[in-house]
């Protein structure tokens, strides 16, 4: 197999994927407007608690570290 073959076939298997690509982003169904904005606020509302909750463990877990060294001094 020549070079010109080799490259040819490495565009040929590229095309294929991109072809594939398309195909796939047409099967996509994109959500409704309605639909977007009440998963953005079901997700943003899940973030802040689990940041709360991590800042919350954070915070005793420090706290309880400072008195665990301040116990034996």
């Amino acid at each position: 197999m020549s070079g010109n073959e080799k490259t040819a076939a490495k565009e040929s298997k590229i095309g294929s994927f991109f072809k594939g690509v398309r195909t796939e982003f047409r099967k996509i169904i994109w959500p409704d407007r309605d639909t977007l904005i009440k998963q953005l606020v079901a997700v943003l509302c899940v973030t802040v608690i689990a940041a709360l909750l991590i800042a919350v463990i954070d915070f005793g877990a420090q706290n309880l570290i400072e008195w665990l060294t301040t116990v034996n001094a």
